[in-house]
């Protein structure tokens, strides 16, 4: 790779280091950084984040070819921010100026950089190994197995700073946390948004000259109040992969309303297979087992990160939205609509699209709440206050046996069969009329 070539106005890779008073690092690290990323056949740049250094380190820096952003927040995550600000580059890799990660393994970063939107160096899974005193392993080990256990995520290394990310994952996150623990939260909203996450063998060896610059009780606050917000996140239907994990949920009711539905529902769909109805349609699927279980069906959702959840579990899905199905008419045997109608408006096409795509004759599988129930007013007030990020505030529209069975019988269904789950919850089995 031509040296030129790493100062074009649009590279295709950006390495953002965060340094302070890393001088003596910088003066080893970056030669070695740039003989790496000229084998890369790709253009690139070096971006060193200085936080107020007074040993030289920008200079150092940019006499080695880096180009230098003076940082304006405070600790690590605003380095990182404004190094993240500072680029264009489709691909942005993060490393440690303290000579902690060889620049020699972006090679195999970059090599794999169409396997996920993030990779992760990872000193924790098998063939990774890291070069730590006993005390901050203990640690590292007890923060990473804390966070992956709280918050349901099989990630072994959350803490590696030396990752590699799709530039276009970044642009849309918020973030709250400053210091070192904005790595757990770049990677906890990421997977929240069914962005694509791997974790690659890597040697970690020990930093270079000079001490580390965190703090341990700064460093343990931080984290602590980072792990609550992240928890809040994780069970609240903001993460896309929430749906999916209620139907193993620790709380024995949602474990069993998630089981009972799925039961249901698919038993009404075994009912449509043996009449031989046809190819079956599930309306906001979203990132729940019955799609997941209904291998020859379709999905559909408005929210695309619960797409991005899904597509490696089921591949036949796509966006859309239920006031304009994307199907043509009299096309699907079987409807499924469960849970759903509750979270938008009562209006017009909302119950013709749903009959239009079926054929005449198939089966309508529809569940709603029945606000005609007590139990279930006491049921969604205590799911609000138990899981207040839950569905319980997104329900609009409050449907009860009668209105729903009047609503349906006026598009022409004949009601079947009707199941409960928790005495509350009610599943329709109907049937469009033949002649429709």
């Amino acid at each position: 790779m031509s040296e030129g070539l790493s100062f074009l106005p649009s590279p295709e890779l950006a390495v953002v280091i965060p340094a302070w008073n890393e001088r003596e690092n910088l003066e080893l690290l970056l030669p070695a950084l740039r003989e790496t990323l000229d084998g890369l056949r790709a253009s690139w740049e070096i971006i060193v984040v200085d936080g107020g250094s007074s040993d030289g380190t920008a200079e150092a820096a940019v006499r080695r070819g880096a180009r230098v952003v003076q940082q304006e927040a405070l600790g690590y995550g605003g380095a990182l921010l404004a190094g993240f600000a500072a680029t264009s580059a489709p691909w942005v890799i993060t490393m440690d100026a303290d000579c902690s990660h060889r620049p020699i393994f972006i090679e195999e970063l970059w090599r794999r950089r169409s396997e996920a939107e993030v990779l992760i160096a990872s000193r924790y899974v098998a063939g990774g190994r890291a070069d730590m005193g006993v005390f901050r392993r203990l640690l590292s080990h007890v923060l990473n197995r804390t966070y992956a256990r709280a918050l349901s995520l099989d990630i072994r290394d959350l803490s590696s700073g030396y990752r590699m990310y799709r530039r276009e994952i970044l642009q849309n996150l918020s973030l709250i946390a400053r210091d070192f623990d904005v790595l757990e939260e770049i990677l906890i909203r990421v997977y929240a948004q069914g962005w694509r996450i791997r974790e690659v063998p890597f040697h970690y060896s020990a930093r270079g000259s000079g001490r580390s610059h965190a703090h341990l009780f700064a460093f343990g606050w931080a984290f602590l109040k980072t792990l609550l917000r992240m928890w809040r996140l994780r069970n609240s239907v903001a993460s896309m992969d929430y749906d999916h994990r209620a139907f193993d949920s620790p709380i024995p009711l949602q474990r069993y309303w998630q089981r009972a539905r799925h039961r249901i529902v698919l038993g009404f769909v075994e009912a449509a297979r043996r009449e031989k109805q046809g190819p079956v349609l599930d309306v906001g699927c979203g990132s729940g087992r019955i799609i997941q279980d209904l291998p020859e069906a379709i999905g559909m959702d408005i929210l695309l990160p619960k797409l991005r959840f899904l597509h490696e579990r089921h591949p036949r899905v796509l966006q859309g939205d239920i006031f304009a199905l994307p199907f043509p008419d009299n096309v699907f045997g079987a409807v499924i609509c469960s849970e759903v109608i509750e979270h938008v408006p009562d209006r017009s096409p909302l119950f013709e699209e749903l009959t239009r795509v079926l054929r005449p004759g198939g089966t309508l599988i529809l569940g709603t709440p029945d606000y005609g129930r007590r139990l279930w007013w006491v049921l969604e007030w205590i799911y609000g206050k138990v899981l207040p990020g839950a569905y319980a505030h997104e329900h609009i529209t409050r449907y009860t046996r009668a209105s729903l069975i009047q609503r349906m019988l006026t598009h022409g269904f004949t009601i079947r069969n009707l199941q409960y789950v928790g005495f509350c919850e009610m599943i329709f089995q109907a049937r469009k009329a033949s002649d429709r």
